[in-house]
This record gives C-alpha cells, structure tokens and sequence, in this order.
C-alpha cells in the first residue's frame, strides 16, 4: 500500500514549517559568508532529486541574486582529473545523505582550489557535511522511502532561503511563511487523483511539461513517476518541447502539465492548443480555471502562491500522483526494483 511513501509526502508541511522554524540563524550567518566572499558564480554538485533541486537553484539564485548558476559534472573530478577552476565560485553540495563520492570529490576540489563551500544535507555527520566549509542542515527528519519527497521540498525552501538572505529581501522573505500552509492545502486538493491514475493504468511514457521556476517540478515529478511506476516519463520545458520532441505526440498520449500563474504560464493557452491539436490527454496541475478547463484531467492548487515559491507546493501533487499510478499499476511505490536510499556513484 506504500504507506512509508504516503507517510512522508503528509509530513511534508511539517518538516517545512520546521525548517522555517530552526534554521534562519544559521540561513542568515552562512549568507553573510558568502557575500563577504563575493562569488562571480555558482556551481552545485548533486545526482538525481537533488540534481532537480539545483534546477531550481538555476531559477532563484538567477532571478534574485543575479548569478549564474552550473550544474557540476562530477566525472571532469572523479575520472578525468580535469576538474574546472572554482576559485571565484561558491560551490554548493546538495545530497540528502551526503554519503555519494562524486559529490564530495567536487566540494573538496573546490575547498582546496579556495572557493567558498556549502553543503546542503540531512545527515551533519555525512562525508560531504566534513568535507564543506559551511553546512546547512535540512530538519527534514529521517526519510525511510527510496523515493525522496520531504527532503526534496525542504532542499528547495532552503535554496529559497538562502536566496532571501543574500538580498537581503524582507518582502521575500515575509513570502517564505505562505509555504507550508500551501503545502498543506495542495494535499488536500488531491483527493481525486487515485481516480484519475486509473485511467491511465496501461500506460507505459508520458511527457512531463513545466516551465521557469517549475521546469525542476517537470523533472521531479518525471523522476518519481521513473522510480515508482518504471514508466518512460520524459520532462521537458514546452519550449522545448516544440523544438522537435513534439513529434511523438499522438493520439491518447498522456502529458502532465505543471502551470501555475505567473510569468512562465503567460502563453499556456497556445501549448494546449498544439496539445489538444495533436489529441493527447492532459493531466494538469494549476491554480489556473482556464487551464484546468481545458484539460482532461485536473489538480486544482490554491491561488496566491508566489510563482518562485510554487515548485515547492506544485511538486507535491506530482508525488501524489506517481503514487497513485503505481497503485493503478499494482506496484508498491515504497520498494521500487532495483533501489536503495542511498546510492554511492563515482
């Protein structure tokens, strides 16, 4: 019945509130390091969930605090010894056990070459944790499913965080306070989504479609539909999408669409248009009544989120969601084949 998975996607308003709650001092001090350090920009080493996280990271640290951000790619440092220069960046770690090598193999290049380091875990007494200058711990609580939903939302509003502190934002950060209500809520709008999962049963891909802050969303949600319904699930922003992938749409084929108001929606009419064109059916997730009545299927999120902040509350009917096709499927989303909570790559 995955009860584990089901227990910790309802924790989630909790571990956020907490998270508010415990970790705005240190939040605040690690921000003042990092502006007297100044960073030209930032690099962030993580692998899968996290890997999403820094997806965000690309968005908020982007729009608010005007760095560029790069995903790292660990094998230059574990297996070519070619690692890039990192003596000007701030060289963020994220991983929820921070157990894998390659992640740390970048954080303790980066230390040694001079830059500013920070490590962004559940586990104080990890590897990564020892190898970071500076350490922020995500006060998620101990996440027992393979598939990571708590620590996730908490890695995001911890990047939203530090986001805040480093502007200096106060407006912002009065924002931070709306998200573990709107989390709360965005559980209780998924009611129907067992129902909706049956329909789609027998199928074996989907697209998964988000846009700015919520292109990491797309990525996530595919990746748990991955993990727990062993489904071809491919993500991509819908600019993307009609740069060639389009083509596979066809007849019936299912699409998860994450749109939510803000800058980034401002033209989902004309994607379900090209959507409803080619006749795929649309699983929709939005606050949005023009987007949910055009849909086949529709998750209905409470308006008034701040669109940067909306990745934390859209993401978890995604989870619901995977859950609920596996279900469909007769597969338990708790013991996903072939997984471990903790995976160690080089």
């Amino acid at each position: 019945m995955a009860i584990q998975l089901l227990r910790e996607i309802d924790e989630q308003p909790g571990a956020l509130a907490r998270l508010l709650a415990m970790r705005r001092h240190d939040v605040r001090e690690v921000a003042a390091r990092i502006r007297a350090f100044d960073p030209a920009w930032v690099v962030i080493a993580a692998r899968g969930t996290s890997d999403n996280a820094a997806r965000y990271a690309q968005y908020v640290f982007g729009a608010f605090n005007r760095l560029s951000v790069a995903l790292a790619v660990p094998s230059l440092f574990t297996l070519y010894n070619a690692p890039p220069q990192l003596g000007r960046a701030l060289t963020i770690g994220i991983s929820q056990s921070g157990q894998s090598p390659d992640v740390v193999a970048v954080i303790e290049e980066a230390r040694r070459q001079g830059g500013v380091t920070l490590a962004i875990t559940n586990d104080a007494t990890s590897p990564l944790a020892a190898a970071a200058e500076h350490n922020l711990l995500l006060a998620s609580g101990t996440e027992h499913a393979v598939a990571a939903t708590k620590t996730y939302t908490n890695q995001l509003l911890l990047l939203a965080m530090l986001s805040v502190e480093l502007a200096g934002d106060e407006r912002r950060g009065a924002e931070l306070e709306l998200v573990p209500q709107a989390v709360e809520a965005a559980l209780g709008a998924c009611d129907g989504i067992a129902e909706v999962a049956m329909h789609y049963m027998n199928a074996g891909r989907f697209l998964v479609l988000g846009r700015g802050f919520n292109y990491c969303t797309a990525f996530e949600i595919a990746l748990k539909m991955k993990e727990t319904s062993y489904v071809l699930a491919e993500p991509y922003s819908p600019a993307d999408l009609l740069h060639g992938p389009v083509a596979m749409l066809d007849y019936g084929f299912p699409v998860v669409l994450v749109a939510t108001a803000g800058h980034a929606s401002d033209d989902v009419g004309a994607l379900q248009a090209v959507l409803d064109g080619r006749g795929a059916r649309t699983i929709a997730f939005s606050d949005r009544d023009d987007v949910l009545a055009r849909a086949t299927s529709g998750i209905r999120l409470s308006p008034g989120v701040p669109e940067w902040l909306s990745p934390i509350v859209t993401v978890v009917p995604g989870q619901m969601w995977a859950r609920a096709l596996a279900m469909a499927k007769g597969l338990d989303s708790d013991r996903p084949r072939g997984l471990q909570k903790v995976t160690l790559t080089r």
